[in-house]
């Protein structure tokens, strides 16, 4: 950044410049500063000031003054080629400035001469208006000093003036610029008031004056101009800008001096903010006017989703927020919108890609043929689109040659065929006489009249003119409505002031309320301070604008000519329809397996009473019939969950599906758990009792209680009743929809069909499914393990295990595959209940086969459970008798067992009588015996007869195992010697089996 270097001189010369010419340098000298004040060397240090004596060509330099003095002459010079400064036939002089309080005068009016700031030198002249009397002196000088040589003078009311008081306007009328608009909107709101003056019933006391600048359009040239028209006399009442930008300058800064600001050549939508902007109206609408229109049109083509695209300013921002809030009211989507600042190609593609159909555009002319081009390429045009533009875009506008874009003329018409436009009605159609007693066509007439025969096109604001006319209009009919009101306050209109608040709140109040007819239609304020205009509605048949209706948005009334025309057979559809086409299961193969479920529940009907029936039976008995009863209950339950698991939307309402989801689950929960559980138990069981070895003989010994197996099916059963019990009650199952990719119909019809599958769900499914399917899949693990463990075991207490392991292993299997192949089939109805369904089926069939088939193939080939059933018709007892029975049959056998132990007794007491007579016999002998062995004879032997040591007939050989004898012959083997040990097996081998039973 520049520094800034304040260089002063005194000279004794007056601020006379003295030019150096060095043409060779190619610059200017360096000039002496004003008296009292200095010079701004831009870029330079103070070093570099002091040594450099020619500046170079362009350089400029500012003047400053010292205290409260002020530039009077050119402030800034400029070093020109020829090596000269400009504007040197002007001096540059710093004076003192008197204060500005003179300059100002209430109710009169003050003329400065030279114009410019009150400095030395200056002279003011005093006027007053009409109806006031000057007191004081008309005229003063600004001295030397900075002081005025008179008094201040005033202006007093005249009660003696009988004539028309004045009120003045202040208005900016841009002349040039950006939008030379002041061009025909100042003729036609002078003509305005020509007219006003001349009415008697409209302000009969008063004259309307318009005080107006060229603002050019342009802001900062505005601030300048507002500060002269606020602080410079006359006061006026009344302000007027034009242009967006010079009217949000000038409605912000007036509401600190209490003005009304009306405008007529803004159409920012930002200017429609209470909060900012409080005292502030228009008679030229709003942007955002089109958008109730653009409902409208949507609400009658019956449309519920659109498109946007939008150039990156201000207005159309704006407009489109405003457009977003009204079709959201409207019950309308905006499905995409889009936006870009100079190339629309993306944003294009991205409409294309989001199916856009109904589009509204919202850019300028240049961009709109950028837009366009695009469009072509991306073939978003024809029978299936429509677009909205804005409606003031010139009639050719698509055919003007372009070097920003890439297509031809053809291209682009054929591009824009059939798009709607929206525009503001600025000029009455009808031949309606409004409240200046003139037809639009009239007006036209009278504004050529003033404007001197120039050509309209060529005259900037010629459709805006009839708004600024209306203007006029308006502000005249309000501030007569408030001449009745101030005079009951004893308050008049010419004492307003900056400071006097209530004169503003009455003209507001009055604007507020306008409405009549002017020569632009209706004129109407809503509560922003936007007009409220008709629209005008047309769209481009075969390359011209065609009129097919008009919206007036102040009462809600559309006028249409039903003249629209469309490429395809009537409006577009908003989107492409999209047909619902749910996804249901094959009949055919939910027929089949119904069909196979049902004869599973016919074999469990079977099983389940073939075991009833036997039951009394003692093999079915040692097979734990009611654990068998479970089992086959709980796979009947299980078949029947393919019946609701094959039900969808085809068979029931939408209501009735959640009742069905909830059977699936409980059928097949509890049907688990009574069929698996009944077997599991078992398996536990066994395990349990059978399979330890140190404790083996012992738990044989042990009786296996029947409640504690009921106890476990109980167990587990109530473990799953209570978990799908909390399921239903915290996380119901409902309907949920799963969508798939879209698809094209074969015939050329602009519809999709969006297929769709029908789920029972709940919001934490999968949670729950975890839960579910990890206790199951242990609990299933745990049986094959169990069953594995048990295959060697054999029991009669429980004398089908084995078939009851092989039923786990099957029905684990199959579930630890079904599980996750049935998760990942979910998308496809047939294939998933075909593996699930079939799963339980071949489960049930299995169980059923394994456990009851061969309990009634051994029953029948055996003929057990004839005998059985003979005893039981003999006795005619139940099951109870059969025990007794048992226990007397047991007691008889006990007693032939006693007999025949007395019998074996009563022969050992023989058997002892007779060895001790042998043994006694013996011992006589031995004596003899001694005596013949000096003569050689044989000695005698000293074992016994073997055939005397034989058994009885009938009794088998005697052997050396002691271990083999009952505990009644233990005491009689001491009878016996070493060396010829008898047998004291003495029982027959067909008695054994009655001695150990």
């Amino acid at each position: 950044m520049a520094r800034l270097l304040f260089l002063i001189l005194l000279c004794a010369l007056p601020s006379l410049v003295v030019p150096i010419h060095n043409s060779s340098a190619g610059g200017c000298a360096i000039i002496r500063p004003p008296r009292d004040g200095g010079i701004r060397y831009r870029g330079l240090t103070q070093e570099q000031i002091r040594s450099v004596q020619i500046l170079p060509v362009d350089y400029e330099i500012e003047y400053i003054c010292r205290g409260n003095r002020v530039i009077v002459g050119p402030k800034v010079r400029k070093c020109l080629p020829n090596g000269t400064w400009t504007d040197m036939m002007q001096a540059s002089r710093c004076l003192l400035l008197c204060p500005r309080v003179w300059t100002s005068l209430e109710n009169g009016r003050v003329t400065a001469k030279p114009p410019g700031p009150p400095v030395e030198g200056t002279v003011l002249h005093y006027s007053c208006h009409a109806g006031f009397i000057l007191e004081g002196r008309n005229i003063s000088h600004c001295t030397k000093l900075g002081k005025w040589d008179a008094p201040k003078p005033t202006c007093l009311y005249d009660r003696n003036y009988t004539g028309k008081k004045k009120l003045y306007i202040g208005a900016l009328f841009p002349m040039s610029g950006g939008w030379p608009g002041g061009q025909a909107c100042m003729p036609s709101a002078q003509m305005a008031l020509d007219l006003v003056n001349n009415r008697s019933d409209i302000l009969p006391d008063y004259e309307l004056e318009l005080i107006h600048y060229d603002s050019m359009c342009d802001p900062g040239e505005a601030t300048k101009l507002l500060y002269d028209l606020l602080y410079t006399e006359p006061i006026k009442i009344v302000l007027m800008p034009g242009c967006s930008g010079v009217s949000t300058l000038v409605a912000e800064a007036a509401r600190m001096w209490n003005l009304i600001v009306l405008s007529y050549g803004s159409s920012s939508p930002a200017l429609s903010n209470r909060q900012r902007f409080p005292t502030f109206f228009r008679t030229h609408p709003s942007a955002t006017l089109h958008n109730p229109t653009r409902v409208q049109l949507f609400k009658k083509w019956k449309w519920t989703r659109i498109a946007t695209i939008q150039q990156t300013t201000e207005v159309f921002t704006s407009t489109l927020d405003d457009l977003e809030q009204r079709v959201k009211e409207a019950g309308i989507e905006i499905s995409v919108r889009q936006s870009f600042l100079t190339d629309p190609a993306v944003a294009v593609k991205n409409l294309k890609r989001q199916d856009a159909r109904i589009i509204v555009g919202l850019f300028y002319e240049t961009e709109a043929r950028k837009v366009f081009c695009e469009v072509f390429k991306e073939k978003l045009y024809g029978k299936k689109h429509v677009w909205f533009l804005i409606g003031w875009y010139a009639d050719n506008w698509f055919k003007i040659k372009d070097p920003a874009i890439n297509c031809t003329v053809e291209n682009m018409t054929e591009a824009v065929e059939g798009h709607v436009t929206t525009e503001i009605v600025m000029l009455n159609p009808e031949t309606v006489r409004g409240v200046s007693n003139m037809t639009s066509q009239e007006f036209l007439a009278a504004l050529m009249s003033r404007l001197g025969g120039k050509n309209p096109e060529e005259t900037g604001g010629f459709q805006e003119a009839p708004l600024a006319y209306d203007a006029v209009w308006a502000l005249a009919l309000a501030l007569n409505k408030t001449v009745a009101p101030l005079k009951a306050k004893g308050r008049r209109l010419e004492d307003f002031n900056y400071n006097n608040h209530d004169i503003t709140s009455e003209i507001y109040r009055a604007l507020n309320t306008s409405s009549f007819e002017g020569v632009s239609g209706q004129v109407v304020f809503d509560a922003q301070g936007s007009r409220m205009a008709m629209t005008l509605i047309e769209q481009l048949q075969g390359g011209s604008y065609k009129k097919i209706g008009y919206y007036d948005s102040s009462q809600g009334n559309l006028s249409w000519f039903g003249n629209d025309v469309w490429i395809g057979a009537g409006p577009p559809a908003d989107r492409t329809v999209v047909i619902d086409e749910y996804r249901y299961l094959s009949q055919k193969l939910f027929a089949a397996v119904s069909v196979f479920a049902g004869l599973g529940i016919l074999l469990g009907i079977v099983c389940l009473t073939f075991n009833i029936y036997n039951g009394n039976v003692r093999y079915i008995q040692n097979s734990q019939p009611y654990l068998n009863n479970m089992t086959a209950v709980g796979c009947m339950m299980a078949l029947a969950a393919v019946f609701p698991l094959g039900i969808d939307g085809h068979h029931v309402q939408k209501s009735q599906f959640p009742v069905v989801c909830q059977f699936r689950l409980w059928l097949l929960g509890l049907g688990f758990s009574l069929a698996y559980g009944s077997m599991f138990t078992k398996i536990w069981w066994v395990h349990t009792l059978f399979t330890k070895k140190d404790e083996k003989k012992e738990k044989k010994k042990q009786h296996l209680e029947p409640w504690k197996l009921y106890a476990t099916v109980g167990v587990l059963l109530a473990i799953d009743f209570l978990s799908l019990m909390i399921w239903q009650i915290v996380d119901p199952l409902h309907i949920t929809k799963e969508k798939f990719t879209k698809e094209a119909p074969k015939e050329d019809l602009d519809v999709l069909i969006q297929p769709l599958l029908e789920h029972c769900s709940s919001k934490k499914m999968n949670t729950w499914l975890g839960v579910v399917y990890g206790y199951k899949g242990l609990l299933l693990l745990l049986g094959i393990f169990l069953a594995y463990e048990t295959k060697s075991v054999s029991t009669e207490k429980i004398n089908d295990h084995r078939a009851v392991g092989m039923a786990i292993y099957n029905v684990a299997v199959l579930c630890l595959i079904t599980a996750p192949v049935t998760m990942i089939l979910s998308s496809q109805q047939d294939a998933s209940f075909a593996f699930a369904s079939l799963a339980i089926v071949f489960s049930a069939y299995i169980t059923l086969v394994v456990l009851f088939v061969p309990k009634m193939r051994r029953l029948i080939t055996r003929g057990e459970w004839q005998s059985e059933q003979q005893d039981t018709l003999k006795t005619g007892s139940s099951t109870n008798n059969n025990d007794e029975e048992k226990s007397r049959q047991l007691e008889r056998e006990n007693r032939e067992l006693q007999k025949i132990i007395q019998e074996k007794e009563e022969r050992v007491s023989a058997l002892r009588n007779q060895l001790a007579e042998r043994q006694a016999l013996r011992n006589r002998r031995r004596p003899s015996t001694g005596q013949n062995q000096n003569h050689n004879a044989p000695p005698p032997s000293s074992q016994p007869d073997p055939k005397s040591l034989l058994p009885p007939p009938g009794y088998p050989n005697p052997t050396t195992d002691n271990h083999s004898l009952p505990p009644s012959f233990s005491n009689s083997s001491n009878l016996y010697p070493a060396d010829s040990k008898m047998s004291r097996n003495h029982c027959h081998n067909s008695q054994i089996p009655l001695l150990y039973k």
